[in-house]
C-alpha cells in the first residue's frame, strides 16, 4: 500500500462520502471539540501567568531591591552619612553598564492618625527619585496629590492601603514614631508629616505600607543600627548575563564597608514560588488535554470497528497492514491538528480579552447574589460585592503576555499525546482479519 493510498484512505475516513448517519464520525468530531476546549483555559492560564509573573517581578525589582542593591553598614571606623551615598552613588553611576544608581534608607516605624496606626516600611529617597528615575516613574500610578518630596516642609509619599487604613488624604497630616536605643534605653521620637501623595504600583502587597520620606529625614529620623542604608543600582538588563561580572566590578568599587546584593538573592522565594507555581498551573491543564486526547482512542476503535467492511476490502486487494495502521495514526493526527487550529486562536482572544471578561463574569455574578441577597431581606446597603481577583494579592489590572516558545511546546504535546492515544487503535485496525469479516457479509 503506497503512501497516497494511506493519506486518501484516511482522508476518507475523516471526511466519508456516505450520507448515512455515523456514530464513529460523531465521535472524532467530540474528540476534535474536546481538545480544542481543553486547549482554551491552557493558554489562558499560560498568557495570564505569564503576564502575572513579569508585571510583579517587574515592580519587584524596579521598586524594590533594583538590579543591585548595594548595602553599606556602619563600623567603628565609619559612620553612614548622606554625603557619602550620595558621593558613592555618582561612583557607582560611572561604572560601565550602569544606567542609574540612588541612595535609600529603609526602617520600620508606627505610623498613626486620628483614626489608629499601623506599622510602616519607612523608605527616605532623593526627593527627586519619583521623576528622575525610570521605574518609580513608570510603574507608580499617583491617585491623590503629587509626587512632591520635600524636607523643609515634611512631606510624605505613601501607598493606597496604608492611606485608606488610616483614613489619609492628600493634605492629611500622620505622625510616624520611631524608637532609637542609647545606653540600653529605648527613646521613641515622635515626627509629624504631610502627605504630599498616594501612590500605588497595582500590587498591594507590595506597597502596602511602604512611606516615602525625604532622604535627610530619614537619617534625623531612623536610627541606623536598625535600619538598611544602601545604594540601588540599575543596569541595562536586569536578567543578563552580565549581571554578576557587574555586581563584582561594582563590589571593588564601593569599598569594604559594603556587600553586593543581587535581585534574584533578596528576592529567591518569590521568584522560585512564582516559577513553582507556573509549572504547577501547566501540568494540571496538561493533564486535562491528556484526557480529552484520550477520546481520540474510543473514537478509533468505533471507527475501525465501523470500517471493517472497507478495511477487508483493501486488504483483498493487497493493503498491508502496515498501510492501514499509517491511516488511522493520519486520521489521529490530523483530529488533534483541527483541535489545536481551534483551541489555540480562541486561548488567544480569551487571554487578550481577560480583564473584559473578568469583569462581565464580575457583574453577572454580583446581580445575581445581589438580588438572591435582597430576595432574603437584605439591605441593599449591607450588600458587599464580589472580586474574583482580590487586589491585594494579585495586579489591579492584569497583563498579558503571549509566551509563543510555551505556545509551541504545547502544540507539540498535544500533537505527541494524539499520535501515542491513536497507536493502539491504529495497530488493531491493521491487524483486522479479511476473511473473517468477508464472510461475515
Amino acid at each position: 500500500m503506497t503512501l497516497k493510498s494511506s493519506l486518501l484512505f484516511a482522508k476518507r475516513l475523516v471526511f466519508p462520502r456516505m450520507e448515512k448517519k455515523s456514530s464513529a464520525r460523531r465521535s472524532l468530531l467530540g474528540a476534535l471539540l474536546c481538545i480544542g476546549i481543553s486547549l482554551v483555559p491552557l493558554v489562558v492560564v499560560i498568557s495570564v501567568s505569564n503576564g502575572m509573573i513579569e508585571g510583579i517581578t517587574q515592580r519587584i525589582i524596579g521598586l524594590s531591591s533594583s538590579h543591585l542593591q548595594v548595602n553599606v553598614y556602619n563600623s567603628d571606623s565609619f559612620n553612614v552619612s548622606n554625603h557619602y551615598l550620595a558621593e558613592l552613588s555618582e561612583k557607582l553611576e560611572s561604572v560601565d553598564g550602569i544606567v542609574s544608581a540612588y541612595p535609600e534608607i529603609q526602617g520600620m516605624a508606627l505610623a498613626s492618625s486620628s483614626v489608629g496606626r499601623c506599622g510602616a516600611a519607612v523608605r527616605a529617597v532623593p526627593a527627586d527619585l519619583f521623576e528622575k528615575n525610570h521605574s518609580y516613574a513608570s510603574l507608580f500610578s499617583v491617585l491623590q496629590g503629587s509626587v512632591d518630596l520635600s524636607a523643609e516642609k515634611n512631606t510624605a509619599i505613601i501607598g493606597q492601603k496604608i492611606a485608606a487604613d488610616l483614613n489619609l488624604n492628600a493634605g492629611s497630616k500622620f505622625r510616624l514614631i520611631t524608637a532609637a536605643v542609647k545606653n540600653g534605653r529605648i527613646i521613641p521620637k515622635v515626627t509629624t508629616f504631610t502627605v504630599s501623595g498616594i501612590v500605588s504600583c497595582g500590587y498591594q502587597e507590595l506597597d502596602a505600607l511602604w512611606v516615602f520620606i525625604p532622604i535627610e529625614k530619614g537619617f534625623s529620623i531612623l536610627p541606623l543600627e536598625s535600619s538598611v542604608a544602601s545604594v540601588k543600582v540599575e543596569t541595562e538588563d536586569a536578567f543578563s548575563d552580565n549581571l554578576i561580572p557587574l555586581s563584582l566590578k561594582i563590589q571593588q568599587k564601593a569599598g569594604s564597608n559594603t556587600r553586593v546584593y543581587r535581585w534574584y538573592e533578596l528576592h529567591v522565594s518569590e521568584y522560585e514560588n512564582f516559577a513553582s507555581t507556573k509549572t504547577l498551573l501547566m501540568f494540571i491543564m496538561l493533564l486535562i488535554v491528556l484526557v480529552a486526547c484520550v477520546n481520540i482512542f474510543s473514537a478509533l476503535v468505533m471507527l475501525s470497528m465501523e470500517r471493517r467492511r472497507e478495511i477487508a476490502i483493501l486488504k483483498s486487494l493487497g493493503a498491508d497492514s502496515k498501510g492501514i495502521s499509517f491511516a488511522f495514526l493520519v486520521t489521529g493526527f490530523l483530529i488533534g491538528f483541527g483541535g489545536l487550529a481551534g483551541g489555540i486562536p480562541i486561548g488567544l482572544v480569551c487571554a487578550v480579552n481577560i480583564n473584559r471578561i473578568l469583569f462581565f463574569m464580575e457583574k453577572v455574578i454580583n446581580f445575581g447574589a445581589e438580588f438572591v441577597y435582597l430576595l432574603g431581606g437584605g439591605q441593599e446597603a449591607g450588600f458587599s460585592r464580589i472580586t474574583l481577583l482580590d487586589p491585594s494579592f494579585y495586579l489591579q489590572s492584569i497583563p498579558v503576555a503571549i509566551p509563543f516558545f510555551e505556545l509551541m511546546l504545547v502544540a507539540l504535546c498535544t500533537l505527541l499525546l494524539t499520535l501515542l492515544a491513536s497507536v493502539l487503535p491504529a495497530i488493531r485496525a491493521g491487524r483486522e482479519k479479511p476473511l473473517e469479516t468477508l464472510r461475515k457479509i
